[in-house]
């Protein structure tokens, strides 16, 4: 099992920033890939950002130039660093954890609440 620890959510103005923390525990060997989905109320949870084991990144159209995804140094952790904070960002972010085998697991989410 692997279980995953979010933290660095809050409340901030529009054009603002925060960062995002999430601390992965137990069988983390397993892990191929660790992102960032949001889900805000009403929608689906969507992806963000995901970083892999190699250190290849990806990101949704909306954040990119906005938001990076990084690990620590023990690569248990992984970063979010998001910059230039809209409305429209506002959403429960969770952090996910997936093996070569498809398996996903999931942090219990932390909330991101950006202010106009």
């Amino acid at each position: 099992q692997v279980q995953l620890v979010e933290s660095g959510g809050g409340l901030v103005q529009a054009g603002g920033s925060l960062r995002l923390s999430c601390a992965a525990s137990g069988f983390i060997a397993n892990i191929n890939a660790m992102g960032w989905y949001r889900q805000a109320p009403g929608k689906q949870r969507e992806l963000v950002a995901t970083i892999t084991r190699s250190g290849s990144t990806n990101y949704i159209d909306f954040v990119k130039g906005r938001f990076t995804i990084s690990r620590g140094n023990a690569k248990n952790t992984v970063y979010l660093q998001m910059n230039s904070l809209k409305s429209e960002d506002t959403s429960v972010y969770y952090c996910n954890g997936r093996t070569a085998g498809g398996t996903s697991y999931w942090g219990q989410g932390t909330q991101v609440t950006v202010s106009s």
